[in-house]
């Protein structure tokens, strides 16, 4: 099978494979749709977790919507995810890191059902009309100011070049003709902002919401500036995106997507927007920020609209940005910064995926371990608390299994470096709320907010893991299965093994004991004998 054509082929696959919840029952966007979601990422394990599409969505004004609402369709779980990319948990790696080396450029076509309907003039701006028309929710009821748009995919050009750049940012619901959009300055679309306001023009932009899945997935990834996320996407399908001019605005949208808002972003003014709840676990900032004009809306016959959810990690935003940036940063730094021994890269979502990461190598060198951290503490200016690098008998995506190398194979003194000079973005520890609105800037005088990286690497050999050997738990396991017992989950590590401190006499004594013959081990060890003293006492045998 080629990849989704469009969304709707994908829902049918989320479905055969019980991974969609269908809500036939009413359900008020701005008070239940979200918090209903909300519960399976607070209360049921990540291989619990399904997309949900309402069928009937009622608001706050006691509106029906003819229009369903998905959410969590495109990150609810690893599982979905690996769906959305058409190939298996294991394979996301592999099939991400071929996508950004191998990019297919996308294909202009004529026509697509995304221009099946399509809202100029007076159909924007009467009652029912405009942004109206579509059920969008509120994400955090009781905090948010106003409906979000949350899996809005941003299309803008650089005006100099026309280079493409997607994006993934909020939208904020302000009239039927007008959406904020979140601005901030480490996203590429401030660079085409700042020129526009250069050359004292508005920045053409279109804002895609419902299209095939790959399109989200690179949307949220940190491709370098100029690298057309559409060919990225492309790179995932495994073919070109087909892609139909806007009505409106002198930008390209996906043929298939579900919705499509086009207007013109001003550059003679901001307004105030948000607050609205962040990845961080707190309700952001309000800030003055950019704002859309909208000139024209496209969709599809019967649109589905489509919704991330997002605020208090794990959510469906950390799990799109922890499959996309895991892959991004593993190739920045095996390839484009010649790290080889790097193997895994792991970003925790309870950090959004953003604060706290973890580096595992097979380092070759002492110096590569350094080279790893410094290099993805500086990919972002803002990412990054906290990076670790790890060895490769490290469970990086284990908190426990890195818990154990930070308490047994870091120094405090020798192996932990701090940096400073990068912004703090939505970090209250370091930027206080308010102060971002105030000040319009996340970077704290005088140097900014610092990063803690730290070698927990092994640094000479140690003793063997205290498990029992491998084959031991193996034929352990064995006699589990056989007796019924619950399924098991090894958790890294599961079994003993040598790291390079084990003497020959280590190992012969260990065989005797499995051969029952330890009495020999006895004997010698009685023949060994030194004079008891106070210095004596727990001494460290010489021959160990």
């Amino acid at each position: 099978m080629d990849y989704y054509r469009d969304l709707r082929e994908y829902l049918s696959t989320l479905e055969e494979k019980g991974k969609l919840v269908r809500m036939s029952r009413a359900i008020n966007k701005d008070t239940e749709l979200h918090p209903l979601v909300r519960w399976q990422f607070r209360g049921l394990p990540e291989d619990k977790r399904k997309a949900f599409l309402f069928e009937k969505v009622t608001d706050a004004k006691n509106r029906t919507y003819d229009i369903p609402v998905l959410v969590a369709a495109h990150a609810a779980s690893d599982d979905v995810y690996a769906l959305g990319m058409m190939c298996s948990v294991e394979q996301i790696f592999e099939k991400w890191t071929k996508a950004l080396l191998h990019p297919v450029e996308p294909r202009l076509v004529s026509s697509g059902p995304v221009h099946d309907v399509v809202m100029t003039g007076d159909e924007l701006t009467k009652e029912g009309g405009g942004l109206e028309k579509f059920p969008i929710p509120i994400s955090t009821p009781g905090f948010d100011n106003a409906p979000y748009t949350t899996a809005s995919c941003w299309v803008t050009k650089d005006p100099d070049t026309g280079q493409r750049n997607m994006g993934v940012y909020r939208g904020m619901v302000k009239s039927r003709t007008r959406i904020g959009v979140c601005v901030l300055p480490t996203q590429h679309i401030s660079a085409h902002w700042k020129k526009c306001l250069e050359k004292g023009i508005p920045l053409e932009a279109a804002a895609v919401i419902g299209a095939t899945p790959c399109i989200s997935y690179s949307a949220v990834s940190k491709v370098p500036y100029g690298v057309d996320e559409y060919a990225v996407s492309g790179g995932i399908a495994g073919a070109p995106i087909e892609l139909v001019k806007c009505k409106t605005v002198d930008i390209e949208v996906p043929a298939t997507a579900e919705i499509v808002l086009e207007g013109k972003i001003p550059t003679e003014y901001l307004e105030r927007e948000a607050p609205f709840g962040e990845f961080t676990g707190y309700m952001g900032n309000m800030l003055m920020n950019c704002y859309m004009d909208i000139t024209c809306i496209t969709h599809r016959q019967q649109p589905i609209y489509t919704s991330f959810i997002s605020q208090f990690c794990p959510s469906e935003s950390s799990k799109l940005k922890q499959m996309a940036w895991e892959p991004m940063l593993y190739k920045f730094l095996k390839y484009d910064c010649n790290i080889p021994t790097v193997l895994d890269v792991a970003l925790y979502e309870i950090s959004g995926c953003w604060n706290f990461g973890v580096i595992k190598m097979k380092k070759d060198h002492p110096a590569q371990t350094w080279q790893a951290l410094f290099a993805i503490n500086a990919f972002d200016p803002a990412m990054g608390k906290i990076f670790i690098a790890v060895d490769e008998d490290i469970d990086a995506r284990d908190s426990e299994s890195v818990i154990w190398a930070l308490s047994y194979r870091m120094r405090p003194g020798i192996d932990t470096h701090i940096t400073t000079g990068k912004a703090s973005s939505l970090d209250f520890s370091a930027t206080p709320p308010g102060e971002l609105s105030r000040t319009g800037s996340t970077f704290t005088e005088p140097s900014g907010r610092g990063s803690l990286l730290i070698d927990a690497t092994r640094k000479h050999a140690y003793t063997p893991v205290a498990l029992p050997q491998k084959e031991f738990m193996e034929r352990a396991r064995r006699i589990w299965e056989e007796e019924g017992l619950p399924e098991l989950k090894p958790r890294v590590p599961w079994h003993g093994y040598n790291l390079g401190f084990w003497t020959p006499e280590n190992e012969a004594e260990a065989e005797l004991a499995l051969k029952g013959d330890h009495f020999a081990t006895g004997e010698k060890l009685a023949q060994q004998r030194i004079k008891a003293t106070l210095e004596s006492i727990g001494a460290i045998a010489d021959k160990a």
